[in-house]
């Protein structure tokens, strides 16, 4: 148990957790409206609890010895087109990357990323992708992460 904390897989009861994560990673990055994190927690439930139960939401807590949760993160498997840099017709996207504010500043954030990033390489893919912070982006270029060419339009 490295650092006094433990990290393991998420199970089905662990949903609340993980939506908590959701809610206040949003929250963290500057969304102030509780009726929209309210109706992104609910809407978000029902699609995170649907792909905890057929796999293709895969996560991981971190926890102190006496079993407070200090943070977690999750994978998300999706069908994804394959194009010549990756031929893996699904993509995983890491997400609800979450620290509670004590545990931050120790590594963990790190820690939990790194796990997740080991998962998805010992299940052959050859590319993961996240949607960074301004608060997480120098953590994930560290890792190896690098900004890409997408561009999004909001209607």
């Amino acid at each position: 148990m490295e650092g006094g904390l433990i990290i393991r897989e998420t199970t089905l009861d662990d949903a609340p957790e993980v939506l908590r994560h959701r809610r206040f990673m949003f929250r963290d990055m500057g969304y102030r409206d509780e009726a929209a994190l309210d109706a992104t927690q609910a809407t978000s439930e029902p699609y995170i609890m649907a792909r905890m139960k057929d796999g293709t939401y895969r996560g991981w807590l971190a926890q102190t010895a006496d079993g407070r949760v200090a943070g977690g993160g999750g994978v998300l498997l999706y069908p994804w087109v394959s194009n010549p840099s990756d031929p893996n017709p699904m993509r995983a996207y890491l997400l609800n990357v979450y620290v509670y504010q004590e545990f931050r500043r120790q590594g963990l954030a790190r820690r939990l990323m790194q796990v997740m990033v080991d998962w998805c390489r010992a299940q052959g893919f050859t590319t993961v992708w996240l949607h960074a912070s301004d608060e997480g982006r120098a953590l994930y270029e560290s890792m190896g992460f690098a900004a890409t060419s997408e561009m999004k339009l909001t209607l």
